[in-house]
């Protein structure tokens, strides 16, 4: 019985060392890619939605899935993106947003320092073939808008790699 006893109380001693072990070395994990940058205005951001306000952001990997971690303004937000570019057209590091119905929307986050482009869905890529169908069914009074003329950038301020 008391062998029993022994085997149970270290057991139990191992699995809060593992425990302990795993929570120290995640806390010590660095970022790939970290910065911060304030919006103007509330934003959709993939499935979240941000209210204006001061950021942060951390990409732990550059590989898929490319995962960014947002902190600010009362939100916490895990945001993955659709797939990346290795163009990097505005040569800084910036968020790419659109005006989709009157919601600022990102479309695309420029990462200059880590050569990449990384691109989110935006209602109009997710529902573009059902939107048309309504679009041409109804009566059209005015011409519709194009997203691409309503586009905005907001400046991101990298912290390194």
């Amino acid at each position: 019985m008391s062998w029993a006893r022994h085997l149970k109380l270290f057991t139990k001693v191992g699995v809060a060392v593992l425990a302990l072990g795993a929570l120290a070395t995640s806390g010590n994990a660095q970022n790939a890619y970290q910065g911060k940058f304030t919006l103007p205005f509330e934003t959709h951001w993939g499935t979240a939605t941000l209210p204006a306000g001061d950021y942060t952001f951390a990409l732990q990997s550059v590989g898929f899935p490319y995962t960014l971690y947002i902190r600010g303004a009362g939100v916490n937000a895990i945001i993955m993106a659709v797939t990346t570019d290795d163009r990097v057209p505005s040569g800084r590091a910036q968020l790419n947003l659109m005006d989709i119905a009157d919601t600022q929307t990102v479309q695309t986050f420029d990462a200059p320092e880590l050569g990449r482009t990384f691109v989110y869905y935006t209602p109009t890529q997710k529902h573009a073939g059902h939107k048309q169908a309504r679009l041409e069914s109804g009566p059209q009074t005015a011409p519709a808008s194009k997203a691409s003329e309503n586009k905005t950038s907001i400046a991101v301020y990298a912290a390194g790699r």
